[in-house]
């Protein structure tokens, strides 16, 4: 569905977070949450990770130096660091990827087991606690 929102003929990158990411990191549920009155926050939610998680040119794990870190910036201006490790697997904001290098014409996608966010998008989705007795 994520994928579907970006332009074909143009070339980007995904770092997506996995279905068990989006539960823990976020509650979200898209097959239980995109269906009647939640639909609209759901879309709303996933644009916002799609902004942190997608980078506006191909990255392939291959074209990567080993222990060489680099910096792009994420459709929404988010900083990711990409890192090929020692042992070959690609590290995004230090979170090893689940699957790599996956292909769908222009767009590379790669799955983790976190959502990428700023720390005020994290604040925004954490629930709101009210303290006993206000």
């Amino acid at each position: 569905m994520v994928i579907k929102m970006l332009p074909e003929d143009l070339a980007f990158t995904l770092f997506l977070p996995s279905k068990k990411a989006l539960g823990c990191g976020l509650s979200l549920n898209p097959k239980e949450n995109l269906a009647g009155e939640k639909a609209n926050d759901t879309y709303a939610i996933l644009i916002r990770v799609l902004g942190f998680s997608v980078v506006p040119r191909t990255i392939y794990l291959a074209d990567l130096q080993y222990g060489k870190e680099i910096v792009y910036d994420s459709i929404s201006g988010f900083n990711l660091y990409i890192l090929k490790d020692l042992d070959g697997m690609l590290v995004v904001n230090r979170v090893a990827l689940e699957h790599v290098d996956l292909k769908l014409k222009n767009i590379i996608a790669y799955v983790m087991n976190e959502v990428i966010m700023d720390s005020k998008f994290e604040e925004s989705m954490q629930p709101n606690y009210e303290k006993e007795g206000n």
